[in-house]
């Protein structure tokens, strides 16, 4: 069996956004050359979410939103997270919500996803460097 890591790093400049990370995800599984298995791909902060979705600018927008109305960022001493002197209580739920991580088959050394899917990086508390794990498993 093979196993192949990457650590892909990421800066969004806003508080929160999303990038499509498919591509990058898509290049790891070419250079571990592996052919069928399981790629894990993990954001390794905890305010920040990996998770599989359209590539849909509308929808997006609709995930801010929706994630702002669940958390919203202020005011700030609504988060007793915040007590601490930080400001990202928000970006822990939002995260919790959206999710860690995700698992991709590996079928014919291509990514086997449904239709429209595609492997998305979230950031609740952005303007700084954030890594993701990419591990890959298989033959």
């Amino acid at each position: 069996m093979k196993s192949y890591r990457q650590e892909l790093w990421f800066e969004i400049p806003d508080r929160v956004g999303f990038r499509n990370i498919t591509g990058e995800v898509e290049r790891c599984l070419a250079a571990s050359g592996v052919r069928e298995g399981l790629v894990l791909v993990n954001a390794m902060h905890i305010t920040a979410s990996v998770f599989i979705n359209d590539d849909e600018r509308g929808l997006h927008v609709d995930f801010t939103r929706w994630l702002e109305g669940l958390a919203p960022h202020e005011p700030v001493s609504a988060w007793r997270h915040n007590d601490t002197g930080e400001d990202n209580g928000d970006a822990h739920l939002k995260r919790q919500v959206m999710g860690r991580e995700v698992v991709v088959a590996i079928t014919d050394g291509r990514l086997d996803f449904g239709p429209w899917e595609q492997i998305f990086y979230g950031e609740f508390d952005g303007r700084r460097r954030k890594r993701v794990l990419v591990k890959i498993i298989g033959e």
